[in-house]
């Protein structure tokens, strides 16, 4: 589970934790680096939710602004579907945004959502990859509206 076993409530903690989503996929959420990979090693690819993120391995950005929505939602699904598509086929997928909460939490609970995922999505997120995912209600209410439309 995330590394918020780590985090103290003294300052931002870092997130590069493997999530498996409910259909056994696994995807990587992480914070914006602050140094670089090393031991981790380098994703295949990665989705980002931050345009500073800049590295050099094979990736995409999604237009989603800090502590708000992503700005086209068919974009969002597609991206989405994506990852999951790379996770399918053995791709490790690097999911981020910059303090890997807001927006990488509540992409990851969209793809819990897209794989019919059977606990409420915003409790499901909070309980396996960091209780500090999902910042705001507006994005709370994304995740939940999305889950009722399917």
């Amino acid at each position: 589970m995330g590394d918020q076993s780590s985090h103290s409530g003294h300052g931002p903690h870092r997130h590069r934790d493997p999530v498996a989503i409910p259909d056994g996929r696994t995807v990587v959420g992480c914070s914006h680096p602050n140094s670089g990979y090393g031991e981790a090693g380098q994703p295949d690819f990665g989705l980002y939710l931050d345009p500073r993120w800049d590295p050099p391995w094979p990736h995409d950005h999604l237009d989603w602004p800090d502590f708000g929505l992503p700005t086209d939602r068919r974009r969002l699904v597609a991206a989405l579907s994506d990852v999951l598509d790379r996770a399918a086929s053995g791709q490790t997928v690097e999911l981020g945004c910059l303090g890997g909460h807001g927006r990488t939490g509540t992409a990851l609970a969209l793809l819990a959502v897209m794989v019919g995922c059977d606990e409420e999505p915003v409790r499901w997120v909070r309980r396996v990859y960091c209780g500090h995912a999902i910042e705001t209600e507006a994005q709370a209410e994304l995740v939940r509206g999305f889950a009722a439309a399917r």
